[in-house]
């Protein structure tokens, strides 16, 4: 089990905000929402926001604001759990968070148990600190973030949350500020599909939801998933699941 002696999310300091401590006591765990620097290897370096560092106890801490406000979530804690003592990740050296939206949600999370004495309270917080601990890990071990990455998975999320909107190629660069085939060209190469296959596919993925568990019309089904042309619906269905909506209804309920 992990004990936490303090943490907060969405933590806000001025431009004179420095953390200095020779030797740590604790375990710590830094996840940025703006630029910061950070000491690394005798040596103070600017790291960009959605950057996560995790120093060891009696390891040196030093990180400062490196604009005119500093925004992070942090966790003080001790652990000997193997997931943490024995992490791969790199001690007090920064890298980039692929999901920082997901990491963030835990942090809130992570505050919400630590601050409430409720009956399943430090199996609660072992969970969701092993998850954060996972998605850190991902983070770590994945391949080398772009500038646009963080809008693009901003409107993948946006894609998985609401299949149905009125989603175009060009909508899409229009957020980005990009055009359609760069958009295309980075959307696929950073997700490995293109961003209107993935639009079909949660599409679908949301009508087999709805032609299972729902009393609705297929001609309902199909303006709720994002289709105003029933036949469109019925042939891209076909295609990705090999059944009709009317055939995959039939077998999924018997």
């Amino acid at each position: 089990m992990a004990h936490i002696y303090y943490v907060e999310s969405n933590t806000t300091h001025a431009s004179n905000f420095v953390i200095d401590v020779p030797v740590g006591y604790h375990w710590l765990l830094v996840i940025t929402k703006t630029p910061a620097k950070f000491w690394v290897n005798g040596d103070l370096k600017e790291y960009p926001a959605h950057s996560a560092v995790l120093y060891r106890p009696k390891q040196k801490v030093y990180y400062q604001a490196s604009s005119d406000y500093f925004v992070n979530d942090w966790i003080r804690f001790e652990s000997n759990e193997s997931y943490i003592t024995k992490s791969s990740l790199p001690p007090g050296v920064p890298f980039s968070i692929n999901d920082p939206d997901y990491c963030h949600k835990l942090f809130e999370l992570l505050v919400i148990e630590h601050n409430y004495n409720r009956d399943y309270k430090e199996s609660s917080i072992d969970y969701l600190l092993r998850t954060l601990f996972n998605k850190l890990l991902e983070s770590y071990s994945h391949d080398v973030i772009t500038p646009h990455y963080y809008n693009l998975l901003k409107i993948r999320t946006a894609i998985q949350n609401d299949p149905g909107d009125c989603w175009t190629v060009s909508k899409m660069a229009d957020y980005l500020q990009i055009s359609p085939g760069y958009l295309q060209s980075l959307y696929k190469k950073t997700f490995g599909i293109s961003c209107m296959d993935d639009v079909i596919q949660y599409r679908i993925r949301l009508a087999q939801e709805y032609l299972i568990h729902s009393t609705q019309s297929i001609v309902e089904i199909a303006s709720r998933c994002g289709y105003q042309n029933v036949e469109h619906f019925c042939r891209q269905f076909k295609k990705l699941t090999g059944y009709t909506p009317r055939n995959f209804q039939k077998a999924a309920k018997t």
